[in-house]
């Protein structure tokens, strides 16, 4: 496992894992939102940086989707699990009975949020170093494989090829909590619902449905493929 950069200021690193629900059982006043809002940033910088001087053959197009599927939400989270980010979350009682520690989205966040405060605790050059070890990584994954595109994009360019209608998107069901919402949403090309996804984000259950309809395409095209 790759070992955590120490913080010049704990107080920092405590508050990159402090989940917004942890505010109303303690003292602490701020969660780690605007550290996410921050490291966001930061890690798309280091990232388009990275592929910008790496990549020289590939166009903005390619680059654009390398970079997404880089950091994406399901990205971030293996790489947050990984780093035991999930057992060191700040969360109330409810957030944590309902699987916060190992939600995928708030995982997510709290990379970015970490990438954040390293950023202001040491600067540029340790929040990138960071992402180097952690994410960059996984960009040669990807290419190896010529992943370029997420499951949404791949079903936007098949149906434009058949002059087909832009796949719809409908959110089918919601269950649960506000704090822990699990979305149905389907994939329809003109009117028909091609594929269906579940997940804790539209945009999760959106690209399982995109998956789901792609193959389903695949199959009625090639029955015997």
């Amino acid at each position: 496992m790759i070992q955590l950069p120490t913080f010049k200021n704990p107080k920092m690193e405590e508050l990159a894992f402090t989940h917004r629900s942890y505010l109303n059982e303690s003292k602490m006043k701020e969660s780690n939102e605007r550290l996410e809002f921050l490291g966001d940033s930061i890690l798309s910088y280091v990232v388009s940086n990275h592929l910008y001087k790496n990549y020289p053959f590939y166009d903005e197009g390619i680059l654009t989707n390398l970079r997404s599927l880089v950091v994406n939400t399901k990205s971030l989270a293996k790489i947050a699990k990984e780093l035991n980010f999930g057992k060191r979350l700040l969360l109330s009682r409810g957030e944590e009975d309902s699987g916060g520690r190992d939600n995928k989205s708030l995982l997510a966040n709290t990379y970015e949020s970490f990438v954040g405060a390293l950023y202001i605790d040491q600067g540029i050059d340790a929040a990138s170093d960071f992402i180097e070890k952690t994410i960059i990584p996984t960009i040669a994954e990807y290419d190896s494989k010529k992943v370029f595109k997420d499951p949404k994009s791949l079903l936007q360019e098949y149906v434009q090829s058949r002059k087909k209608n832009s796949p719809e998107y409908r959110v089918l069901e919601e269950e649960g909590p506000p704090h822990n919402r699990i979305f149905t949403i389907g994939a329809f090309v003109d009117q028909e619902k091609a594929g269906q996804g579940t997940g804790k984000s539209k945009q999760s259950a959106e690209e399982k449905a995109a998956a789901e309809a792609l193959d389903y395409f695949k199959k009625k095209t090639n029955p015997t493929g």
